[in-house]
């Protein structure tokens, strides 16, 4: 594919022209299409072919540079990254992935190439231009106000929780948040409940405070709270996924979750709800958060945009019980906020001005139909995908050792995960964990499909 006339960009796609020349392009690359070195035409040339405006060549183009993809050349021009992957290259072979590129399957990522990064780059390039001299001071502890406010007023209308921007704590990611919590409620010896198998990379924070952890069972619906109260009824924390459960994808019942927090209200303990991913929902009606039924108030609420917008920003939010306000604000002179303020500042801006909304709206319809491409490739090679409601992840069911299946996908460059890794002590089939947010077309599904294959069988 050298000429520009190749590619098809529609007004009516439901993503974005710049990411329709961009997919096509990287697609091309991918296929061989397009071989390393390759000059591309220039914006100009390729606008009036494509019949769209320079800028949105430029912004394709700018994407597929920021990614490794492409390269520029000064007045030479823009060409093929060099360490771009081809049509001869296997796909999982990280080392001809462009520098940084994810792997197959890596979890814990969105959608990178779903992300309106030049209008992100407008926006961040506004707020630095509005910037005082104010704005070089210490910023507040506990998160600048505007995003704050953005975030409470998004809470309010989109999740059914009411809260004040003083409710709210801005931290830098997930694992801050849980040290804030930690160092604001918890003392060395307070049991904390932990789903079985749960996100594992947030328990050493309360191994390290001292905290004993209590592995709970995981069904069908969630967390197994007559387990929890019949073995460590005295735990002064539950740490829960109740929309899509880290890693099943199963959603808390509801009676389980009034369950919860009748407990929680009884032992004076403390439900933190970790709300991960609840934006992506494909089938059904989601259940309301915890928090937005917790007139005991014993709920803190957590939720990051790692997920939603992209991980590097390490921004990530505390809802905390009105009561407890003046005790997480004393913590935070200890543990402060360290995310910086422009990026807390253009947050709440894309926020405010309804970016938000048509981003997540936007990601649905992409994560909803990379799912399928991924389910029906999975399915082809004759692997059991166990069926979910919504997330950015799925789990496959496998038969004998997953973690010696997962040694030898990974070897392959493959980044799946074992479910057993995720097990404390409970015991269950094996599983072999993976994501599929930066598949972007069916054939490069298929491809990956077929390459955990051969690596594991």
């Amino acid at each position: 594919m050298a000429k520009s006339n190749q590619l098809v960009v529609s007004a009516h796609h439901a993503i974005p022209r710049y990411q329709q020349i961009a997919r096509q392009l990287k697609q091309a690359i991918s296929d061989g299409e397009l071989v390393a070195g390759s000059r591309l035409p220039s914006s100009r040339t390729m606008a009036l072919e494509l019949g769209v405006a320079r800028a949105t060549v430029e912004n394709a183009y700018g994407e597929l540079v920021a990614q490794g993809w492409l390269e520029r050349r000064g007045q030479a021009g823009t060409f093929v990254s060099p360490s771009a992957t081809s049509g001869a290259n296997n796909v999982a072979n990280t080392s001809s992935q462009p520098q940084g590129a994810p792997r197959p399957f890596q979890m814990g990522l969105p959608a990178l190439d779903g992300f309106p990064r030049a209008l992100w780059a407008r926006m961040m390039g506004r707020r630095l231009r509005l910037q005082t001299r104010y704005d070089l001071m210490l910023p507040e502890a506990n998160g600048e106000s505007t995003l704050r406010q953005a975030i409470a007023d998004y809470l309010r209308f989109s999740r059914s929780i009411d809260c004040q921007p003083e409710q709210v704590f801005i931290t830098a990611g997930f694992q801050a948040a849980m040290r804030l919590v930690v160092h604001t409620l918890a003392k060395p010896g307070d049991g904390i409940w932990l789903e079985d198998p749960g996100y594992r990379y947030v328990r050493p924070v309360f191994a390290e405070a001292g905290m004993a952890l209590h592995p709970v069972p995981v069904d069908n619906e969630g967390m197994q709270i007559d387990y929890g109260l019949g073995h460590f009824p005295d735990a002064r924390f539950a740490l829960v996924t109740p929309a899509h459960q880290s890693p099943l994808g199963v959603a808390l019942s509801l009676a389980r979750r009034h369950q919860l927090l009748d407990w929680a209200a009884a032992n004076q303990s403390w439900v933190i709800e970790d709300d991960y991913d609840s934006e992506f929902r494909y089938h059904g009606k989601p259940l309301p958060p915890i928090k937005s039924l917790d007139g005991p108030q014993r709920v803190i609420y957590a939720g990051t945009f790692s997920k939603s917008l992209f991980p590097a920003l390490r921004v990530a939010w505390l809802v905390v019980p009105q009561q407890q306000v003046e005790a997480f604000s004393q913590h935070t002179h200890y543990l402060p906020c360290t995310a910086p303020l422009l990026i807390q500042q253009t947050i709440a801006d894309f926020l405010r001005e309804g970016h938000f909304w048509r981003h997540l709206k936007k990601m649905r319809l992409c994560y909803s139909e990379r799912r399928v491409w991924l389910e029906q490739a999975l399915q082809q090679q004759g692997f059991d995908v166990v069926p979910q409601a919504g997330g950015i992840q799925l789990v496959m069911r496998v038969s004998g050792d997953d973690r010696a299946l997962v040694a030898k996908a990974r070897e392959a460059g493959l980044a799946v995960q074992a479910l057993s890794d995720w097990r404390m002590v409970s015991k269950g089939e094996g599983g072999i964990l993976m994501s599929f947010t930066n598949l972007t077309s069916m054939a490069m599904a298929l491809k990956v499909a077929q390459q955990l294959r051969d690596a594991i069988f």
